[in-house]
C-alpha cells in the first residue's frame, strides 16, 4: 500500500491506511478523527474533520518508520496540533487504557491472594507515577506553550528544561508483565483472561513509548522553534 520510499500520503485512502496499519487507529482517534469516512482520502478526511494535514502526516510516518530520524518529517508540523494530540493522548491513558487494564486484570487474579495484591499495588502505583508525569506537563509545559502560541514568552521556563528531565513512563510496565507470566499461580487466574490482559498491557507499553517519541523527536523541536521565534532564550 506505501508507496517506494515508505511514506503515507495524502492522497492514500483513509481507510486503506488503517488497514495497512491498524495501531495508527489510536493516533486517529488522538487527532479528534471519526470513522465513517468511506473511501475519502487523507487529506480529504482531515480537510472535513478539521485536522492538520501536515502534522496528522508527519504523525503517522514518524511512528510507521520506527526510528528517531525526524528529518523528514519536522517541517510541515503545527505545534497547535501537536498540543492536542498530547493532551487526547494523555485522557486516552490516564481515563481509558489504564483503568481497564486494572479492571480487567482484578477480574482475572481477583483481589485475594499475596501475589495478587502486590501485583494490584504494584499497578496502582504505576498508575500514581504515570498520573503524575503527565500533570507536571499539563500544568506547567503545556500552558507554557500555549502562551508562546499567544505571541508570549515565559522566562522562567524553556522546553529544553521538560527535554532534559523528561523520562520514560513504560519501563514499569515491563516489570508488571515479567511479574504477571512468572508469578501469578495457575489455579488461581482466568487464563484466558489473564492472556488478553497481558497483551493489553504489552499494547499499552508500546503506546506509551510512541507517546514519549511524539513527545521527544516532535513536540520538542518544534516547540524550540516557536521560541526562536519569538526570541525566547532557551535555559
Amino acid at each position: 500500500m506505501k508507496c517506494d520510499k515508505n511514506v503515507y500520503k495524502a492522497t492514500d485512502k483513509m481507510s486503506e491506511i488503517i488497514c495497512d496499519n491498524a495501531s495508527l487507529l489510536l493516533v486517529m482517534s488522538r487527532f479528534g478523527i471519526s470513522l465513517g469516512f468511506g473511501d475519502d482520502s487523507v487529506h480529504q478526511v482531515c480537510s472535513r474533520q478539521n485536522v492538520d494535514l501536515g502534522t496528522f502526516l508527519a504523525v503517522i510516518n514518524f511512528l510507521s518508520d520506527n526510528t528517531n530520524r525526524i528529518a523528514d518529517y519536522g517541517n510541515d508540523l503545527s505545534v497547535e496540533a501537536l498540543l492536542d494530540y498530547l493532551k487526547r493522548s494523555h485522557s486516552y491513558f490516564l481515563d481509558f487504557a489504564l483503568p481497564g487494564i486494572r479492571e480487567k486484570l482484578v477480574a482475572a487474579i481477583g483481589k485475594q491472594g499475596e501475589v495478587t495484591g502486590l501485583v494490584l499495588k504494584f499497578f496502582d502505583d504505576y498508575m500514581a507515577e504515570v498520573g503524575k508525569h503527565m500533570e507536571y506537563e499539563e500544568q506547567l509545559v503545556f500552558p507554557f506553550v500555549e502562551s508562546l502560541l499567544e505571541g508570549r514568552a515565559d522566562g522562567n521556563f524553556a522546553i529544553s528544561t521538560f527535554s532534559r528531565y523528561h523520562i520514560p513512563v513504560d519501563e514499569k510496565l515491563t516489570e508488571l508483565k515479567n511479574i504477571i507470566i512468572k508469578y501469578i499461580p495457575q489455579q488461581s487466574a482466568n487464563n484466558n483472561l489473564l492472556n488478553s490482559v497481558l497483551f493489553d498491557i504489552f499494547s499499552c507499553e508500546k503506546e506509551l513509548q510512541s507517546h514519549c517519541r511524539i513527545e521527544d523527536y516532535l513536540f520538542v523541536p518544534a516547540v524550540m522553534n516557536l521560541e526562536k521565534e519569538l526570541g525566547h532564550a532557551h535555559k
